[in-house]
């Protein structure tokens, strides 16, 4: 499938999202940092511009490596690394900083802050998310957080 796609758009255009600790609809790998590690390597063969990886920061280290999944992820995939998850800016800032990922992608704080760059800029307060109105189908809670302006 993989080849598919590159061979339409160019692997340079094409990236991948896993989850390798996520137990999301029953799925769930026994061995995340072999079976992912694997996956990553493969994707790094045929050059895809990027792999967005989803480890939330608060799931404890993996058993059987004694660490997460995302920094073994680094070493092995030469394309572009996506971590998501859990981080703040902080934790964002330090992840880039040490290399354990190139960039850092927000899904729960950018939705409950839609001038989140803005935000980290300057050192604001964020917005709490509602969790409860994640994936009900209305709009509440994906267009109505208050930006800093108003």
């Amino acid at each position: 499938m993989t080849e598919a796609v590159v061979s339409v758009w160019g692997s340079e255009r094409v990236g991948y999202r896993d989850s390798p600790r996520s137990a999301f609809s029953s799925m769930f790998d026994s061995n995340p940092a072999e079976t992912f590690s694997y996956l990553a390597r493969e994707l790094s063969i045929r050059k895809v511009g990027s792999l967005h990886v989803v480890e939330a920061l608060r799931e404890p280290i993996c058993a059987e490596t004694g660490v997460r999944v995302t920094p073994i992820l680094r070493r092995v995939f030469n394309g572009t690394l996506i971590a998501n998850d859990g981080y703040d800016r902080d934790s964002a800032e330090q992840a880039v900083r040490h290399e354990v990922t190139d960039l850092i992608s927000f899904g729960v704080l950018f939705l409950a802050n839609p001038d989140l760059s803005i935000r980290f800029e300057m050192s604001a307060s964020l917005n709490s998310p509602d969790v409860s109105t994640f994936y009900t189908g209305d709009e509440k809670g994906y267009a109505d957080y208050p930006t800093l302006g108003g």
